[in-house]
């Protein structure tokens, strides 16, 4: 019944993915949303999988490849850690990736990244990564490092492909679109670097404080909305030199 309900889906709301090819001459950077333990580690807290998934498997294999890829060609890369203070919950969610826990660091697959000096690490206490990056004094780390990095196709992997990274895509292209992102000029999200979590209906009606949130279903929607918003939906990411992820 999921599955047949994913069809009508992908049908009535279809759209359009591409090959992305990033030439020597275009100034690339990665933005890795959340690919840590307590979105993605089976076991690793309220809101990790239960048991080992293909989309998160899948998605935490490319969006290593792609760091790997951009780290190689000292290309910018920016990481966003879901970070929340001890005691401040982010309704409607159950206390996750307290500051300072396991479930706030990258995958093992990515802890690497750190060590890289092309590397900038954000944590931070929303969902939305471009609100996240606002400082006290009202400066923001991502603008800052887009325009001192002089981004212009700016890659975007991670979970969920319907709440942290979507929202990050819409105010990004929002923020672009008012011209404080100079030079950016495309916003790429990479289907197979994305990922979202799975709530069957099932489990749902038994469970007053969950919401369904079947994974294929909204995988989708998070990345037609973000088609809607003026990114661009790639299949595959390439780079000159290099095969297709």
């Amino acid at each position: 019944m999921v599955l047949q309900t994913v069809e009508i889906l992908r049908s009535e709301i279809p759209f359009d993915e591409e090959s992305v090819f990033i030439s020597d001459d275009v100034k690339a950077g990665l933005v890795l949303v959340d690919i840590i333990n307590g979105f993605c580690t089976v076991g690793s807290g309220n809101l990790a999988p239960r048991e080992p998934n293909r989309q998160i498997s899948q998605m935490i294999e490319e969006s290593q490849k792609l760091a790997k890829v951009l780290c190689d060609k000292k290309l910018p890369v920016l990481a966003f850690l879901d970070s929340h203070p001890p005691g401040k919950l982010e309704h409607p969610y159950p206390t996750h990736c307290v500051a300072g826990s396991d479930e706030s660091k990258l995958v093992p697959a990515l802890s690497w990244i750190e060590e890289e000096p092309n590397v900038t690490i954000r944590r931070k206490d929303c969902y939305d990564g471009y609100l996240g990056s606002i400082q006290e004094d009202g400066s923001n780390v991502f603008v800052d490092w887009v325009k001192s990095n002089k981004i212009q196709t700016l890659l975007v992997v991670g979970i969920c492909t319907d709440i942290c990274v979507l929202d990050f895509v819409c105010s990004t292209i929002s923020a672009k679109n008012r011209g404080f992102l100079e030079p950016l000029e495309d916003v790429v999200v990479y289907s197979k670097g994305c990922a979202t979590f799975d709530i069957p209906a099932s489990l749902a009606r038994n469970n007053k404080d969950l919401l369904a949130h079947p994974q294929e279903m909204m995988h989708h929607v998070g990345l037609y909305m973000a088609k809607g918003r003026g990114a661009k939906i790639a299949s595959e990411v390439s780079f000159h030199g290099l095969k297709n992820l």
